[in-house]
């Protein structure tokens, strides 16, 4: 049984180490967290953020980039890998405070939360990688901006695939209310068939009403 651990740690570790987002990340340290959004640019829904620790390494890790750049299989398939194998936190900012404080401000609101809800979990780490390129405003711990990170930190692609997979089915949820509006195919963005049933049918609770100034008519607000 000893011979088998220890293989199989010899195993973990020569995955990790070729692993580049996984070198990428260690080379801000070994108590790093990850932190991305969904949501930033449709015309419905709230922004969701996710911050993830990488706890324990498995190989299906090789599978994990910036979520955009993966199936919506593939997307669901790892949602559940890195749910088993990381601390997860999830913070969402909903349509009314998107539109209140605009959508930057909101995402730094979700990323918050996101923090928040993985201390409350028991999660210590030394610093936060941030996909994008501004720190989170209103935090004062340790934080860093990675450019385009969802596609260099393993941290931050996981968190881009737990908040994309979140806000997928929240806008599902919102299709099974809302059949006309096709939330389920186009999760909130400007689509053709989405600005069409705006024409149409009109804005509904979880539409951006700063997002749709373009498109509809002042009538309608």
């Amino acid at each position: 049984m000893d011979k088998f651990n220890s293989d199989d740690k010899k195993e973990e570790k020569y995955l990790m180490d070729k692993n580049i987002m996984l070198k990428f990340d260690r080379e801000y340290g070994d108590n790093i967290i990850g932190i991305d959004e969904a949501g930033r640019g449709p015309l419905a829904g709230p922004v969701v953020a996710c911050a993830v620790k990488i706890v324990n390494y498995v190989k299906e890790f090789e599978m994990i980039n910036d979520s955009k750049k993966l199936t919506e299989k593939k997307r669901e398939f790892l949602f559940d890998i890195i749910l088993a194998n990381c601390e997860v936190g999830v913070g969402l900012a909903n349509e009314k405070e998107v539109d209140k404080i605009n959508i930057l401000n909101a995402t730094f609101l979700a990323m918050r939360r996101a923090i928040e809800d993985l201390e409350a979990g028991g999660t210590k780490f030394d610093l936060a990688l941030i996909d994008g390129n501004h720190k989170i405003r209103k935090y004062d711990n340790p934080q860093e901006f990675v450019i385009k990170g969802d596609g260099k930190s393993l941290a931050i692609a996981a968190a881009s695939i737990i908040a994309k997979v979140s806000r997928d089915r929240i806008m599902v949820r919102y299709d099974e209310l809302y059949p006309e509006y096709g939330f389920a195919k186009h999760k909130g963005y400007g689509t053709k068939q989405h600005r069409e049933a705006l024409l149409k049918y009109g804005k509904i609770s979880c539409h951006r009403d700063s997002f749709l100034t373009k498109i509809l008519s002042s009538k309608l607000f």
